[in-house]
């Protein structure tokens, strides 16, 4: 028994990672899709400008892709714990632009705060964990 009660059965565990990337990666995906498509590319672009980054759509364009190609990626099970980790990077710098200054709640206590991106974020960083290689053991012995 663990600290706060039983473990979870290592099948069931298995299924929920997998539920947990599944979940997220469709999440990323058509928020990216639905930018391209809704024509938000351009706003976005010249929103960053106004934030001051330089190339404002050039970001833009390239953090829309990533939302389409990652999330592809990260369904397939290739460069997952890579992948999950610039999700998660993309995901803090668009909490602490966007979201931070409206405080937590998304709806009830506020609008558009930052609750929604942290789960985001914890749970691209848990996908990062639980997929990143592990450590081989080295068959030479230390002298």
């Amino acid at each position: 028994m663990g600290l706060l009660g039983a473990k979870a059965p290592p099948h069931r565990a298995e299924r929920v990672v997998d539920m947990l990337r599944i979940t997220v990666a469709l999440l990323i995906l058509i928020h990216g899709l639905f930018r391209l498509v809704a024509g938000g590319v351009v706003p976005f672009g010249i929103w960053l400008e106004s934030q001051g980054f330089p190339w404002g759509y050039g970001w833009a364009m390239a953090v829309t892709l990533y939302e389409l190609v990652g999330p592809a990626l990260i369904l397939t099970r290739r460069w997952t714990s890579l992948v999950a980790l610039g999700h998660a990077a993309i995901l803090t710098l668009g909490m602490i632009l966007v979201h931070l200054p409206f405080g937590w709640f998304v709806v009830g206590g506020g609008r558009n705060g930052m609750e929604y991106s942290v789960i985001l974020i914890v749970s691209l960083l848990a996908l990062a964990w639980a997929y990143w290689p592990a450590r081989r053991a080295s068959s030479v012995a230390e002298s």
